[in-house]
């Protein structure tokens, strides 16, 4: 995989695992909640935030495996935070803004 095709498959992860709380009521799309019928916010963003984390490992991979990794600091981690909450606000919007 070259790194053309491997940042334009992060890109469409991110933009699927941002969304992917808000639009259904399962745990990560796959498990159904049986204390919560309906998933609360704070559910929805603990799973956001467990989102941002398993996407970061699979691009950490994917960094390993095209080339050479970089060494990132604290400013990298909060730019590509707020860029997944800003990827995030379409389903926030559906969820919680559409009536």
């Amino acid at each position: 995989m070259n790194l053309t095709s491997a940042s334009w498959l992060l890109i469409l992860l991110s933009l699927l695992a941002a969304n992917l709380p808000f639009f259904n009521e399962r745990c990560f799309g796959m498990l159904a909640l049986r204390a919560f019928p309906v998933k609360p916010f704070w559910f929805r963003l603990l799973e956001l935030i467990s989102l941002y984390f398993i996407l970061g490992g699979f691009a950490f991979m994917l960094e390993t495996a095209t080339g050479n990794r970089f060494i990132q600091t604290w400013e990298f981690y909060a730019v590509t935070a707020c860029l997944f909450l800003v990827i995030a606000f379409p389903g926030f919007v559906y969820r919680y803004l559409k009536k």
